[in-house]
């Protein structure tokens, strides 16, 4: 039988597969912990604010008496939104804009009582999609994540390829032969693991996109150059920061909102009318003028909606101040199919889509991409010498290698970052190593026979 290791082919895969994987570990381990964790945002919120549920509801004051405590409590504040208590005993949360441009969710009782605040970006949820989408370093940081996520769909792929069973049996193929032990046994479970998370991970990566900040710049020009728009884009991409519900930078440099305008129709009545439109919590309900979460300020109207992470279920009805009479409504469906094939991918992807199921199979993915980064970093500690990187040999005959060059030439042509990687790695191959003899022994290059 031929040793597929001399194959040429297949030794360039796994050199591919090799330097894609050794990059991503790192991202890997991090981004499989964050995202695991964010996936659980409603439930650590909730958690979070577990101190106001379950007040007094007695005495109950009315919407605009509780905004105007929270107002009262923060000089110089204006009025973003009000948060809908989800039941009777729950507190009230007013998001302002504060004087010195910060955000304040602010929590009013039902008497009337601030009885606590909280700095949105600094709430739990907040802090993981930070780290999970640029690393807390802002911008450098976000395109290093969608690098790294460029590079793992080619791990991916390339992982694939060395998967294929070529006639092999089903044991360690579907299931690992743990019974093996040793290096044997960790590399079934790499392979296998790889095999059964690829799909749901080709997912997880590619709905991320969006998010991102060179391929999602790339992506809004080519949907409005191709008539693609249909109302506002309501999700974030191109250097913002990945997973937020709102900016809350962009909020707080919008310009104040009126505390009292004139002869406006009492919050209430706003609120009367949400509970027919049975919208899924967190629901909210921004005064006219507010700062929009994802586009210019809303015009003349209240605006009711919603911030739930479930996407085909957001929409948007407007409310004429002075008559309480439904002015505007914008749902999910009547978005173009990009947006809601977008909107159904991001909702997948914060494990929203299907409530505790679409979680579950998050956590299941997050947790075979990090056994596949820490089965592959010890398959290498183990194989690696100790002068050199362990990378596998170069191919001697390159024009078997073709069928290779055209998946990576097409995911490159796909992802701007992956491209101008191959670029400079281009460059470093041909210009840098053939003068650092060293540094090429060590990477295990060598001149093609």
């Amino acid at each position: 039988m031929t040793d597929l290791n001399r194959m040429p082919l297949y030794r360039t895969i796994w050199r591919w597969h090799f330097y894609a994987g050794l990059f991503v570990i790192p991202f890997i381990l991090m981004l499989s912990l964050t995202g695991a964790a964010y996936l659980f945002k409603p439930q650590l919120d909730h958690w979070q604010e577990r101190a106001w549920r379950g007040l007094p509801a007695a005495e109950r004051v009315d919407p605009d008496a509780q905004v105007a405590a929270a107002l009262a409590a923060f000089k110089g504040a204006s009025f973003h939104y009000y948060r809908i208590p989800e039941a009777a005993g729950d507190a009230a949360v007013v998001h302002l804009g504060l004087a010195d441009g910060g955000m304040r969710d602010v929590a009013v009782s039902p008497r009337g009582q601030v009885i606590g605040s909280a700095d949105p970006d600094a709430r739990i949820s907040a802090w993981l999609a930070r780290i999970h989408g640029s690393l807390l370093i802002g911008r450098p940081g976000g395109l290093l994540v969608e690098l790294a996520a460029s590079w793992a769909i080619v791990m991916i792929l390339t992982g694939l390829c060395l998967w294929w069973p070529r006639g092999r049996g089903l044991a360690g193929v579907v299931w690992p032969r743990l019974s093996l032990g040793g290096r044997a046994a960790l590399r079934d479970l790499h392979a296998v693991t790889g095999f059964w998370v690829s799909g749901f991970a080709l997912i997880l990566l590619t709905t991320a996109l969006p998010w991102t900040d060179i391929w999602a710049s790339g992506f809004r020009t080519v949907r409005a150059e191709m008539g693609w728009v249909s109302g506002a884009q309501d999700w974030k991409g191109g250097g913002a920061d990945p997973h937020a519900a709102h900016d809350h930078r962009a909020m707080a440099m919008a310009p104040p909102v009126a505390t009292a305008p004139a002869r406006r129709v009492p919050l209430d009545t706003i609120i009367l009318r949400a509970q027919s439109e049975a919208l899924p919590p967190p629901v909210i309900i921004q005064p006219p003028g507010a700062p929009n979460m994802f586009g210019p300020p809303n015009g003349n109207v209240w605006t009711l909606t919603t911030q739930t992470q479930n996407r085909p279920l957001v929409r948007k009805v407007g409310y004429d101040p002075e008559t309480g009479i439904e002015v505007s409504r914008e749902g999910f469906a009547g978005k173009h199919v990009i947006d809601r094939i977008v909107g159904i991918g991001i909702a997948w992807h914060e494990g929203a889509l299907f409530g505790i199921v679409s979680q579950l199979i998050g956590v299941a993915t997050a947790l075979g991409l990090f056994t596949l980064a820490l089965s592959g970093f010890l398959l290498w500690r183990r194989r690696k010498p100790g002068d050199a990187l362990g990378a596998p040999p170069l191919p001697r005959d390159p024009a078997r290698l073709r069928s290779v060059a055209v998946i990576i030439l097409l995911l490159a042509a796909l992802l701007p970052l992956l491209a101008v990687s191959l670029i400079l790695l281009w460059i470093v191959d041909r210009l840098l190593l053939p003068r650092l003899p060293r540094v090429a022994r060590w990477l295990g290059v060598r001149a093609l026979a």
